[in-house]
């Protein structure tokens, strides 16, 4: 590691200890969908209401209904027809991880290409998770989909800080270095904050250990194969990297099947 790399990780590891790092909070309209969605009485047309205020976010939500993976046999053009669609605590969490988007920005533009791509990796996670959540588990796929949009969610703060370090900014490979030592300790750190659901908590600190081997399938399992599917191009070496992972073995399919392949691959652009 180099100087800079372990000076920047030290800095980050006290300001993260002392709580001194600027840490993002989430969206305001993410409050309001959690907040509206603790209500185990909520109707359609009031979640309808909190999620609407936010144009974009409700197209993201519209389309996503008749994305290929979900689509019904007519088109859904409107808000409350899709949430009915998914239903109320589905739509909900879809919604506030997909309002994350509303974070990932910066104010340079060698930064915020940075977080672009961190976005476009997360969505393409969270699709596959959903995917295969729905298709081979009895787990809830919102809250797959959810675990694959925040699992990198600790890089933010690590490009927030390195705007403000220009050393930093001109030496990739020791800003690399540091996202990769750094973000899942943050992402924790993260989610806890923000009060995020039990079984996705320390998703961003578990999804790396390629041998965590659970007594059961769960998110952390699902996120930890979606990136594997996402880093490997190489159909050969995916097969061989998905047999050699605990978490694949639990799902009980084979890596080799071109409907799997096919599919998956239909499903990263679920959300894009």
């Amino acid at each position: 590691m180099s100087m800079l790399a372990h000076k920047v990780q030290m800095d980050l590891i006290k300001a993260i200890d002392k709580d001194d790092l600027v840490l993002p909070t989430l969206p305001e309209v993410a409050l309001n969908i959690r907040k509206a969605a603790e209500n185990p009485e909520i109707s359609v047309s009031h979640l309808s209401k909190v999620i609407g205020r936010d144009t974009a976010l409700s197209a993201r939500l519209i389309k996503v209904v008749n994305s290929p993976l979900l689509r019904a046999l007519y088109e859904v053009t409107d808000l409350h027809t899709a949430i009915t669609r998914l239903g109320v605590n589905y739509s909900s969490n879809l919604a506030i991880g997909l309002v994350m988007e509303q974070i990932f920005h910066a104010r340079s533009e060698v930064v915020e290409r940075k977080m672009r791509d961190v976005w476009r990796k997360s969505l393409e996670v969270a699709g596959i998770c959903y995917t295969l959540c729905r298709r081979y588990t009895s787990l809830k796929p919102d809250q797959a989909a959810l675990g694959g949009l925040v699992h990198q969610i600790g890089v933010l703060p690590i490009l927030t800080y390195a705007e403000d370090h220009n050393e930093l900014l001109s030496d990739p490979v020791s800003l690399n270095h540091v996202i990769e030592c750094i973000h899942p300790l943050i992402g924790d750190k993260l989610l806890a904050g923000w009060e995020f659901p039990e079984m996705l908590v320390k998703l961003p600190g578990q999804y790396l250990d390629f041998s965590r081997n659970s007594a059961h399938l769960d998110y952390i399992d699902l996120v930890q194969i979606a990136t594997v599917i996402c880093s490997q191009h190489g159909e050969t070496v995916l097969r061989q990297e998905l047999n050699a992972l605990p978490a694949f073995l639990k799902l009980g399919i084979e890596a080799d099947s071109p409907k799997l392949l096919s599919e998956l691959n239909t499903a990263r652009g679920m959300f894009i």
